[in-house]
């Protein structure tokens, strides 16, 4: 059966909008900090999830050709036992994180970056640890950020809005006579979320839910405040790798500072109460 151009047109907006609404909803808990936006999430979350491993899979390929995958053992037990304490928090954000495969890993590269692929891939560059002098309290407070970043399925939601416009594209084009794949349409969206940096939003996020991580973990909230202090003194106000995509700023600082009363209660709790000790990391993932 053909439809007439008008009555394609009258139908295929509206499923279109139907689609982005019933999309709509938020990947975690509120927490003590209360981050309850939501979110628009077109995609699988194991579509997104695949995709990501195969990337950090590849990542981790590259950096063992390279012989600089985990050679740095001091520094990468270290961030290993950060990890332990941190991720037990995530259940207060979302239960089914407790049971992702998490794995941390550290590649010996002269450059300020980090990050926590979806489904808890964490890859730290010795540069950023040695370079900016990092206390532990700080090195977590980098992890806590990136893992809300996963938490949030940040990279999902990016690619979602990204398949979105795709998606209308594909729309306009089903009304003009052009048409495009939705597997086309996906690798699209995860090439132009990949390439663009997060939000405003998605940053506040992640600083507010990674400050509210560590603290129940037993570390110093205001840690996060000097990490950051630091950051913009090794870049100059610039961009390097890391601050290309988690941009450094006054207003940063403060909204971190503003947050920090919130969450000391949890971390003098943590200090008086401190969790039994948990090997969550494998020690023997990707060396």
């Amino acid at each position: 059966m053909t439809f007439p151009l008008q009555r394609t047109r009258n139908w295929l907006l509206p499923a279109a909008l139907l689609m982005t609404l019933s999309a709509c909803t938020t990947t975690t808990q509120q927490g003590a900090t209360g981050i309850k936006r939501q979110q628009l999430l077109l995609l699988p979350a194991n579509q997104v999830d695949a995709m990501a491993l195969e990337s950090y899979q590849a990542e981790l390929t590259k950096a063992r050709g390279k012989n600089s995958l985990n050679t740095d053992k001091a520094n990468l037990e270290r961030i290993r036992r950060i990890a332990d304490r941190l991720i037990p928090q995530v259940a207060v954000f979302r239960q089914d994180a407790s049971g992702w495969k998490w794995e941390v890993n550290l590649e010996t590269r002269n450059e300020l970056n980090a990050y926590c692929s979806p489904g808890g891939k964490i890859m730290f560059f010795t540069g950023i640890i040695n370079q900016l002098k990092l206390t532990d309290d700080e090195i977590a407070a980098i992890m806590g950020h990136e893992m809300a970043h996963a938490l949030r399925e940040h990279g999902r939601e990016r690619m979602s809005q990204a398949y979105a416009q795709q998606t209308g594209l594909g729309l306009l084009g089903a009304i003009t006579g052009m048409s495009a794949s939705t597997g086309q349409m996906v690798q699209v969206a995860a090439q132009l979320a990949l390439t663009l940096p997060h939000s405003r939003g998605q940053e506040s996020e992640a600083d507010i839910m990674g400050l509210e991580l560590l603290a129940r973990a037993g570390f110093n909230p205001n840690a996060t405040v000097s990490l950051w202090q630091k950051m913009a003194q090794a870049t100059g106000g610039g961009q390097g790798s890391f601050t290309s995509t988690h941009p450094s700023s006054n207003e940063r600082i403060a909204n971190l500072q503003a947050a920090i009363p919130k969450v000391m209660p949890l971390y003098e709790q943590a200090r008086r109460q401190p969790a039994p000790t948990r090997m969550m990391v494998p020690r023997t993932a990707a060396r």
